[in-house]
């Protein structure tokens, strides 16, 4: 569904009211002026709307409807044809695919339970290599951002990073080079596309990923936390170092993520025990079947 237009005059220009239907699809070229009065002309004469009347005059398509109205109700997401971003990035491309209503359902759980208070970090943890942990973080960092929280996802995987190929960032600065004294806080990037999303990424992956997570990152996240309503960690998995652990403890709790017919139970206990054991909470799985 989408909403009824309001035409001054029976035409539209590119100043009157810009966030229309027909002003948007001017702006981005997918109409001309000629179009508008022919999509007018036809939407008075079917009682259509406006956008169901471009439609059946075959000069927009539904992605080009959705994306006006992700721009009228301030509700950014992707359609297929951008590819400023991976594919992966559910939460963007397909926004009220099932799979994303799971992810709202998770963030509304955060919302309740932790978000709260003084609670701002919170770790994204999985016991291995291939659970989905970072395709996790970031598409929940999205959703949160969607919600118009101020939202930054921080990839502090320094071993084999993900988050800066997922959001196709630029430059070589991130994480490790603020821990290590060689960049400062102007590393994170505000992605545009999306509503009050930052991303601050890995950076240059160093040869003491540890050393450098465990002396630094408290630091970092008292200077971020003003910012931001949420930050979300993507952490390295439980079965390359004691990475994750660390960065649970630095901020506070951790969520833990699984892959479906993947992910042994055993060692999703086992790292759930061992966070749970140095005194840092599980707030809950999320079973990950993308």
């Amino acid at each position: 569904m989408y909403a009824v237009e309001s035409l001054l005059n029976n035409k539209i220009t590119k100043t009157e009211n810009p966030t229309s239907m027909g002003a948007l699809f001017l702006d981005a070229g997918k109409i001309s002026i000629t179009d508008a009065e022919a999509i007018i002309a036809l939407q008075k004469q079917k009682g259509l709307r406006f956008g169901e009347a471009a439609k059946a005059l075959g000069l927009i398509n539904d992605e080009d409807i959705q994306k006006a109205l992700s721009q009228q109700f301030n509700f950014p997401f992707l359609v297929s044809s951008d590819h400023d971003f991976s594919q992966e990035l559910v939460a963007a491309y397909h926004p009220f695919s099932p799979q994303v209503e799971a992810l709202r359902a998770v963030r509304g759980q955060l919302m309740l339970r932790w978000f709260i208070d003084a609670h701002k970090a919170l770790a994204i943890v999985s016991p291995s290599r291939g659970d989905g942990r970072s395709h996790v973080a970031a598409n929940l960092a999205i959703v949160f951002s969607q919600l118009g929280e101020r939202t930054l996802l921080i990839d502090a995987d320094l071993r084999q990073s993900r988050q800066q190929g997922l959001f196709k960032i630029q430059g070589a600065y991130g994480l490790s080079d603020i821990l290590a004294d060689r960049a400062d806080l102007t590393a994170v990037t505000r992605i545009p596309a999306f509503r009050d999303l930052s991303v601050l990424p890995a950076g240059t992956l160093p040869p003491n990923p540890v050393e450098l997570i465990s002396r630094g990152l408290k630091t970092c996240l008292k200077q971020l936390q003003p910012q931001f309503d949420v930050i979300l960690i993507d952490t390295p998995s439980a079965a390359q170092g004691i990475d994750a652990q660390i960065i649970t403890a630095q901020c506070g709790g951790a969520l833990l993520v699984a892959r479906q017919h993947q992910t042994r139970l055993n060692d999703l206990q086992a790292l759930k025990d061992l966070l749970h054991d140095s005194g840092n909470p599980c707030l809950g799985a999320v079973l990950n079947g993308f």
